[in-house]
């Protein structure tokens, strides 16, 4: 308000452009840096500006230029540390490109996966309506092995009237655009590293099978035991969850059986993290006695005692290059269906060769007679 209660009218680009005796387009080309403006014109029209402390309307901008610089991310919590990782290389390749965000987290409040798929649905829609540029789905349904042809369906759709990027995940048979680390490999990465220390009795324990990324992993797992002639026994196959409890959880059915394994793969960094936990507290020494392998190459992973040997998905690459080719799908640049980013194994503490094998009563015995009849 002014001295006299009436409010002050704002200033418009229309005021700006009278006073300094220009067109409406030559503020805006000045605005948005979009054509060559004389010099002195420039210096006059920021002079303004600044005196005005004039701010370029946004929805206004966004109306004339039919973009509005936002691009929706949509992931299931932004609480696990892997997240984050993605979201840092994508926000630092996106803003330098002008974006900003619009995050929508769907974490569900009792851990109900449908829950979950309704919210995705719910921001799908929001972010449609709010008319963001683009769209980058992170897990959930599109990490589900065999996803309904109505979580599929409303996807498509989406991606029908706005450029829609899958991160590590997929919708078989729709040929989305996708960035994703090859997981696989990774699992293999790990399983090779695990039998080039010498260990044979190797387990793997995380994940969820009714989710392809762990459908990947095992895959990777067990195809490596096999190349090498070892058997991947299904007792020590467990799936249940990616924190940090239910692989605490992992390590205590572990203990119970009449025989455990010599080095465990985890199906994620928070597993491997519970199963470090649980085996400290049973009196297992890691890596001595048992050794562990994680997945990701979280912050965390390097900062556990002792510091988690585990696989790299290059997470803020795989952000990076996200950001990257959803801006060439804004601009209607021709762009790669499929961006595969290798992993990287990430040797630390946690590994190493198998303990020895304890000799039993019998074979001490055995050996001692062999050495009387010599």
């Amino acid at each position: 308000m002014n001295e006299g209660g009436a409010a002050i009218k704002p200033v418009t680009v229309y005021d700006i452009a009278r006073e300094a005796n220009v067109s409406v387009a030559t503020v805006s080309r000045v605005i948005n840096n979009t054509a060559p403006v004389k010099k002195s014109t420039r210096e006059r029209i920021m002079e303004l500006i600044a005196k005005h402390q004039f701010q370029p309307n946004a929805l206004a901008r966004s109306l004339y230029k039919k973009e509005t610089g936002m691009i929706g991310v949509i992931l299931p919590d932004i609480t696990n540390p892997f997240f984050p990782e993605v979201l840092a290389g994508l926000d630092q390749e996106a803003r330098s490109k002008g974006y900003t965000f619009f995050l929508c987290d769907t974490v569900s409040t009792n851990g109900d996966s449908a829950e979950q798929y309704v919210r995705e649905s719910q921001y799908l829609s929001i972010l449609m309506e709010k008319q963001v540029d683009g769209i980058v789905m992170i897990g959930g349904r599109i990490n589900l092995a065999k996803p309904s042809k109505e979580l599929i369906g409303e996807v498509v759709e989406a991606s029908k009237r706005v450029p829609l990027l899958l991160i590590n995940g997929n919708l078989p048979g729709e040929g989305m655009t996708r960035v994703y680390a090859d997981e696989l490999e990774g699992a293999e990465l790990a399983t090779q590293h695990l039998i080039e220390l010498g260990h044979e009795r190797i387990a793997f324990v995380g994940g969820y099978k009714h989710m392809s990324n762990t459908v990947q992993r095992i895959k990777g797992f067990v195809r490596t035991m096999e190349r090498s002639g070892l058997q991947a026994r299904k007792e020590w196959i467990m799936d249940g969850g990616f924190s940090v409890e239910s692989g605490k959880a992992f390590m205590n059915r572990m203990l119970a059986l009449p025989e455990r394994p010599t080095a465990i793969f985890c199906a994620n960094d928070l597993v491997a993290i519970g199963v470090m936990k649980a085996a400290h507290k049973a009196g297992i020494r890691v890596p001595e006695e048992l050794s562990l392998i994680g997945f990701d190459d979280i912050p965390y992973a390097s900062n556990s005692i002792p510091e988690l040997t585990t696989v790299s998905l290059r997470c803020y690459d795989v952000g990076r290059h996200a950001a990257e080719l959803l801006h060439q799908m804004i601009t209607k640049s021709k762009v790669s269906k499929n961006t595969k980013i290798r992993p990287e194994l990430i040797v630390r503490e946690s590994t190493a060769r198998p303990p020895a094998r304890t000799e039993t009563a019998s074979e001490s015995t055995i050996e001692i007679m062999l050495k009387n009849n010599d």
